[in-house]
């Protein structure tokens, strides 16, 4: 143990010297070394609560700060340095890396320019230790926006970049002088562009995955060119030579796959660096004031983007050592247990505390044999099977008009001993109706449904669940047992099948797009006098997901009858919760706040276009966060001194802790979890309604942060502005305010709509 502590000291004071020698002393304040590893009080005395002062601190693990600080975190500006050897030194924000400031790696990385709440976010300089330089923008700690980067090896691109990676317009030049000018997506070489050998010669046309594919053009320096389609396959590869009046004889005999083979064979885009750490996911070292100093009270570790880390803790000196099962500093057992009451009502001291509402088993009721839909269920299941199995022709993206016609449906008998194409089975005799099977088979393709998975899904050995109440419509609603479709009944089926071809070319060249996806249309018809027919339309659940939605809204910009009629105690995960019961602000990051805005102007106007109105915006959250008592925490609250809880019986629930974020973030292919509206790293702003405002839409913002994972999307978009509709609206509008009710000419509703949605989310600053 003294081997341990002499080791201990030698370590402060080198952290110490090291910090001094390379941050300079133009506004660090002296402190001696102390032998039993103390803090110097000697410029905190007489500082009250919420004052800034400067402070000069070597910590009993090695770290050391010395700068600014205020109610126990570093505030203004400051310096700090790890004992592994990272450093940080700029301006800091109740704890958070905030503004402008630098940060090294001890490999000799580092990144100069601006930080938010602990990214790399903004504008900004990062040098790698192999000598690669970027300098451009950044959203969370990754390039996002225009920024130049010169490769160690010579080479330069200079472009937009999109969530870590070459995507849009850019210009990337070899170090051999070749260059090309055009598209990138997802880091490689793809869209339109021109490559230029510095030998004169030149490709303009279409490139997939770096290479050239589909129509182009390659031109010599003497003016001959060569025009066709391109492909790595030589037998996918064809076009035309056309030589000039001075053209090389060897042009005549030139094989187009040596641009492949040969002419782009050293022509290899660098790979981005990998980063071992990132800036927010270092952890400080934060105790209690030092004014009212108490032995008995022992710091935490926090990371530089304000999260506080609370796991079993190791007890040396002053300083609470946590450490994982490898020895490394986690902060994962916080994610799940920190706060108790008494922290939380004064984070909440302006409104009452949330409470997550209580976790229901399982939503909805599986149809079993005793279930009046017992036989409808299994003759779902066989027509699906049949459609979905039956051999089709092989899908193109292309449809022909045809495809789309309302009469393009195929009837299938389905006899009780079976036939020449159906098996037998124990239900009733009906018949199978599909509506346009090809159109929805190539949708099918377009949103990457297997097959195989879709059937088992729907027609495995697992029921249905129906849904406890009918909605509004007079539909009922089943959800497959793995909860990844929605099953809808339908009373008629003439909106979808008008504006099918629409749908289909929306959500072709929109693959953000946030309006429902449809994966078939059916019809049941049961035999008997009562020819009963049922309609089906299979969507996909928004809300499938491994994270639990704690809180549920249905968005639609009225007021009028647009808050719920269940009293608090029975409001629980799946109540779908209304307009004005809507008391959040919902933040998301500067990467997906403008995507969000766009994609919405664009479906709205889909919608607007196809008479559509009645849609809603469903909103689910998953709070990261939260106490065993089932309050959300703020992402700002502080933490109780000594009282670290026991890990909730249900904590098997998967939660994102920000160091799993960062993690997601470097990897890009961690983002193929994460598109616009599924799965969505984001905060939400808490806020409250005046008690004078009654439709008060969106209430006023109360400062209080919460991180959670949200899912969005755009449902109910079968609804047209038909007589009834019509009607409605002349009706309510004699009694209420035109503008408050629901039923609103679409252009109308489009624009109310926008107008609400873009209040209620903003980008997260």
């Amino acid at each position: 143990m003294k081997a341990w502590e002499a080791t201990v000291r030698r370590t402060q004071a080198a952290a110490k010297k090291r910090a001094h020698s390379i941050f300079g002393t133009n506004y660090v304040a002296h402190a001696e070394d102390d032998d039993d590893g103390n803090i110097d009080e000697s410029n905190t005395s007489g500082c009250g609560t919420g004052e800034i002062y400067h402070a000069d601190r070597v910590l009993s693990n090695g770290d050391y700060y010395t700068g600014h600080w205020s109610d126990n975190f570093p505030h203004g500006l400051g310096k700090y340095l790890w004992t592994d050897g990272c450093m940080y030194v700029g301006e800091w924000f109740r704890g958070k890396t905030m503004g402008k400031g630098r940060f090294s790696w001890p490999s000799g990385a580092t990144y100069e320019g601006e930080f938010k709440s602990g990214y790399m976010d903004g504008k900004g300089t990062y040098t790698g230790s192999n000598g690669d330089t970027y300098r451009g923008f950044w959203v969370m700690n990754l390039k996002h926006g225009h920024g130049i980067k010169n490769y160690a090896n010579g080479d330069c691109y200079d472009g937009e970049w999109c969530r870590g990676l070459q995507e849009g317009h850019g210009r990337y030049q070899w170090s051999s002088g070749n260059y090309y000018v055009g598209e990138w997506k997802n880091g490689v070489i793809y869209g339109k562009g021109t490559f230029i050998w510095t030998n004169g010669n030149r490709y303009d046309g279409d490139w997939e995955d770096g290479l050239p594919k589909g129509n182009g053009t390659f031109r010599w320096e003497d003016g001959s060119s060569y025009v066709g389609n391109w492909s790595k396959d030589p037998k996918k590869q064809n076009g035309t030579y056309f030589p000039s009046g001075t053209a090389l004889e060897e042009n005549f005999h030139w094989d187009p796959q040596q641009v492949f083979n040969v002419d782009l064979s050293d022509c290899k885009v660098c790979p981005n660096e990998k980063v071992s750490i990132l800036p927010s996911q270092k952890k400080l070292a934060v105790w209690r004031s030092s004014k009212v100093a108490d032995s008995n009270v022992r710091p935490r570790r926090m990371s530089v983007d304000g999260r506080l880390d609370a796991c079993q803790d190791k007890e040396f000196s002053r300083m609470r050592m946590l450490e994982g099962a490898d020895g490394a500093s986690t902060w994962d057992g916080f994610e799940r247990n920190f706060l108790t009451g008494v922290q939380l009502e004064d984070a909440c001291a302006r409104g009452s505390a949330i409470r997550i509402p209580k976790m229901v088993k399982r939503q909805g009721e599986t149809i079993s044999k005793a279930h009046k839909n017992y036989e409808l269920m299994l003759n779902l299941q066989l027509g699906i099977r049949h459609s979905v199995g039956r051999p089709g022709p092989v899908a193109t993206l292309d449809l022909k008009a045809s495809a789309f016609d309302p009469k393009e449906k195929v009837w299938t008998k389905f006899p009780p001993e079976g036939s020449k194409y159906t098996p037998p089975h124990q239900s009733c005799e009906f018949k199978w109706k599909d509506y346009c099977p090809l159109v929805f088979r190539t949708l099918r393709k377009l949103f990457k449904v297997d097959a195989a998975d879709y059937m088992l899904s729907i027609c495995g050995n697992d029921a249905l669940r129906e849904l406890s109440s009918p909605g509004k419509s007079g539909s009922f609603f089943y959800l497959t047992n793995d909860d990844k479709y929605m099953i809808k009944t339908m009373k008629k089926s003439e909106v979808l099948l008008r504006m099918l071809s629409a749908y289909y070319n929306h959500v072709r060249s929109f693959e953000n797009t946030l309006v429902t996806k449809f994966f078939g249309l059916h019809c049941v018809k049961l035999s008997g006098p009562a020819q009963k027919k049922v309609r089906f339309i299979i969507m996909g659940n928004l809300f499938c997901s491994e994270y639990t939605i704690h809180r549920r809204f249905d968005l639609k910009g009225s007021s009028l009858g647009r808050i719920t009629d269940k009293p608090e105690a029975e409001i629980d995960a799946t109540t779908i919760l209304k307009d004005l019961d809507l008391n959040f602000i919902f933040r998301l990051q500067k990467a997906w706040i403008h995507d969000f805005r766009r994609q919405v102007d664009r479906d709205c106007e889909f919608l607007e276009q196809e008479r559509i109105m009645d849609y809603s915006l469903l909103v689910g959250l998953h709070f990261r966060e939260a106490t065993n008592a089932g309050n959300p925490i703020p992402s700002d609250a502080p933490t109780p001194a000594d009282n670290v809880v026991d890990p909730e019986p249900d904590s098997s629930v998967p939660r994102l802790s920000r160091a799993d974020m960062d993690q997601l973030l470097l990897d890009p292919a961690g983002w193929d979890s994460i598109r616009l509206g599924v799965n969505m790293p984001a905060r939400v702003e808490r806020t409250e309604r005046k008690n004078d405002c009654e439709f008060q839409l969106v209430g006023e913002p109360m400062g209080e942060y919460y991180d959670v994972v949200m899912f969005f999307g755009i449902i109910d978009i079968l609804q047209d502005y038909d007589i009834t509709k019509k009607l409605e609206h002349a009706y309510k509008s004699i009694q209420y305010d035109p503008t408050s009710i629901s039923a609103v000419d679409p252009k109308q509703y489009a624009r109310r709509f926008r107008d609400f949605i873009f209040k209620v989310f903003e980008e997260d600053t």
